[in-house]
């Protein structure tokens, strides 16, 4: 009978990652990593909304 040889193969699984321990000194630098990108989001979502009430600068309607 027909074999499998002509097919399309399988991927290999990859193997499992090992978790690393975090010290210390990497823990706060991923916490305030996160702070400041929680900032940016704010800052971004904040100027989508609108910036400064009033609409900036008026023109007068006189020449």
């Amino acid at each position: 009978m027909a074999s499998r040889q002509g097919g399309k193969l399988k991927p290999l699984k990859a193997p499992k990652k090992e978790k690393k321990e975090v010290d210390e000194d990497e823990a706060a630098f991923q916490q305030k990593k996160r702070e400041e990108e929680a900032a940016i989001r704010a800052a971004r979502e904040k100027a989508l909304k609108g910036g400064a009430p009033g609409g900036g600068i008026k023109k007068s309607g006189k020449k």
